[in-house]
């Protein structure tokens, strides 16, 4: 069995290596298990060293030209050889024990796709706060953030991949077609929580607290208009690194 883990990156070079050296590491795992791995890093048109610094780590680099993170996962998935695909963000950091659970979970035959908790590294307590709240709506919901996700790849494509639509929230609309598949007849979506992915908490560092409050009520008001705009997703867009 394969893992191929696709990686979408634009403008990464200061956060990609620490991730890339983690993932080796936490790999040992499925290595163990006599499972092969790929790491494939999608490089979204990128002006930095992006590509340069994924191949020095032993990645593949694919690449797509439109800056959209659902095409840069589609167009790394595209090139996976896996079995299954692990969708990791370039700024998060997957511990051998995460890996683990998630190697567990694929064996257990009982999950076909799944997320995992997050913990920020660093910010104030009401990112953390904010970001409890979320852990529990992915929980209870079973919605993967967008930093972590784990699918069988024929249910992935047997669903047609990510929206081209959403510039943003595109793991929810995965996630309600992943759970809607044919793939997911008596088996499950699983969240894990019992070693949560940790991931930078930059956004909370670069931009102000209305600019991060003002998408969030655009997006829970207004969510179709919103995710498919360009603009009211500039938090991921325009290039504050």
């Amino acid at each position: 069995m394969t893992l191929s883990v696709v990686i979408p990156a634009f403008n990464e070079e200061r956060l990609l290596p620490a991730t890339l050296t983690a993932l080796h590491q936490s790999l040992e795992s499925f290595h163990q298990r006599a499972w092969s791995s790929e790491i494939i890093v999608c490089d979204n048109n990128s002006s930095d060293r992006t590509p340069e610094i994924a191949r020095a780590h032993g990645a593949r680099v694919v690449f797509e030209p439109i800056n959209m993170i659902g095409r840069a996962r589609n167009a790394g998935a595209a090139a996976a050889n896996g079995q299954w695909i692990l969708f990791l963000d370039a700024d998060s950091i997957p511990s051998p024990a995460l890996l683990t659970l998630v190697l567990q979970a694929i064996e257990s035959s009982r999950v076909f796709a799944g997320g995992s908790t997050i913990r920020l590294d660093e910010g104030p307590p009401s990112a953390h706060f904010a970001t409890g709240v979320w852990n529990l709506i992915s929980r209870l919901g079973r919605l993967p953030a967008g930093s972590f996700i784990f699918v069988e790849a024929d249910a992935f494509r047997e669903v047609g991949g990510f929206s081209l639509k959403q510039y943003a929230g595109e793991e929810i609309d995965l996630a309600r077609r992943l759970k809607k598949s044919e793939r997911a007849r008596g088996r499950s979506l699983a969240i894990l929580s019992g070693a949560p992915l940790v991931t930078s908490a930059r956004k909370v560092r670069l931009y102000k607290p209305w600019e991060i409050a003002s998408f969030m009520i655009r997006a829970v008001f207004r969510p179709k208009s919103t995710m498919s705009n360009r603009e009211a997703c500039s938090i991921w867009y325009d290039g504050r690194r």
